[in-house]
C-alpha cells in the first residue's frame, strides 16, 4: 500500500544518510514527496558535490509518485531554509510527514503519524505528532503520551499548526512581558532558561527554525504526541555534524521498535513526569553539559544539529 499523506524531506550535503533516509521513505511508496535543499556554501569548495550527489538520491523513485522540488541555488542558513521550505510544503499540503536527512524512521512511524494526523485534524491543541522517545521505560499502557516539548526528529502535523509559525518571533517582547510563559514550564529554572533562549532567538543570534517553531507550540498551549516506543533513530551525530558531532551522546542513533496497534489515550493531557524526566536529563543545561561530554556544540537545542 501507498502512504497517503506526502512527506517533506529537507536534505543538504550528506548523500549517505540522505540515502537510507530515502529507503525507509521509498518502503513506504508516499504518493507525494517534496523535497527541500539548501544551497552549498560558498566557503566550503567540496559542498556543491555534495548538495548535487544528495540530491539526485530522490531520482531512484521508482513508485507512482508525485515529485516537488524546492532546492535553494545559495545557501539561506539553517532557520531560513528549513522555515521557508516547510512553509512551502505547507502550501502544497493541509498536513506533512516531515524527516531529515539524518532521521531514520522505523517502518510503522508512517501508518503511526498517518493515523493521528487524522486523529487529532480538528483538534486544535495538538500542534504535532513526534516519532520520538527519550524516556528510560514506558509511562503508561497506551501507545503515545502528550507533552510539551517538540521534538522534531521525524514528525508530523498540519497547516493549521504551522500558520501560527513565525520564524521571526515577533510576538515575543509583548509575551515575555505578560509572563504568561511561566504557566507553560513546571520550574522557575525552566521559565527563565527558555526566555534566555527566546532573547537571543529574537535578537538573531541563533540560527535555527526549531526554537521559533517550540515558540509557536507554547504560545498556542500546544501539545506534542510522543511515542512510548522510539520510532526514530539520529544517524547524523560524528565529526561532519555541525552541532553533533559527538558520536557517544546518549540520543545518538536510538534503537527504533515496532509501535504496533494504537492505544489511545482517554484523555488529552500533558504527562508531567515525562516532561520533568525530558526537562531534567535531555533539555536542561546540566543535562547537555553531561551529555555532549564536552564535544557537542549544544547550546540550548531542542535537536541538537544543524539540518541545512
Amino acid at each position: 500500500m501507498s502512504l497517503e499523506t506526502p512527506i517533506a524531506f529537507c536534505l543538504f550535503n550528506r548523500p549517505d544518510l540522505t540515502r537510507r533516509v530515502f529507503q525507509a521513505i521509498a518502503h513506504a511508496r508516499p504518493k507525494a514527496l517534496y523535497v527541500i535543499s539548501d544551497g552549498p556554501r560558498s566557503d566550503h569548495p567540496d559542498e556543491e558535490r555534495l548538495v548535487e550527489q544528495s540530491r539526485a538520491v530522490i531520482e531512484q523513485i521508482d513508485w507512482d509518485c508525485t515529485v516537488k522540488t524546492n532546492f535553494s541555488n545559495v545557501n539561506l542558513g539553517c532557520k531560513t531554509r528549513i522555515a521557508s521550505g516547510l512553509t512551502w510544503a505547507f502550501q502544497q499540503s493541509e498536513e506533512l510527514i516531515i524527516l531529515e536527512d539524518d532521521c531514520l524512521p522505523h517502518p510503522s512511524f508512517f501508518a503511526y503519524c498517518e493515523q493521528l494526523l487524522e486523529r487529532y485534524r480538528l483538534d486544535q491543541r495538538i500542534m504535532m505528532i513526534s516519532g520520538d522517545n527519550f524516556q528510560p521505560s514506558r509511562r503508561s499502557r497506551y501507545s503515545y503520551y502528550f507533552s510539551r516539548w517538540p521534538h522534531i526528529w521525524g514528525w508530523a502535523s498540519w497547516r493549521r499548526a504551522w500558520e501560527q509559525f513565525d520564524v521571526k518571533i515577533s510576538s515575543w517582547p509583548e509575551f515575555r512581558s505578560s509572563e504568561k510563559l511561566k504557566s507553560r514550564f513546571g520550574s522557575q529554572q525552566e521559565y527563565e532558561h527558555w526566555s534566555h533562549v527566546l532573547d537571543e532567538q529574537y535578537a538573531g543570534k541563533i540560527d535555527t527554525w526549531d526554537f521559533p517553531w517550540a515558540y509557536a507550540c507554547w504560545c498556542n498551549s500546544g501539545l506534542t504526541i510522543l511515542p512510548e516506543r522510539n520510532l526514530v533513530a539520529n544517524i547524523g551525530f560524528g565529526p561532519e555534524a555541525t552541532h553533533t558531532m559527538n558520536p557517544c551522546s546518549q540520543l545518538a542513533n536510538r534503537t527504533t521498535q515496532e509501535i504496533g496497534r494504537l492505544i489511545h489515550p482517554a484523555h488529552v493531557l500533558p504527562d508531567y513526569v515525562a516532561d520533568q524526566y525530558t526537562w531534567e536529563n535531555i533539555l536542561s543545561p546540566p543535562a547537555v553539559e553531561t551529555s555532549s561530554r564536552g564535544n557537542d556544540k549544544w547550546y540550548h537545542r531542542f535537536r541538537s544539529r544543524n539540518a541545512a
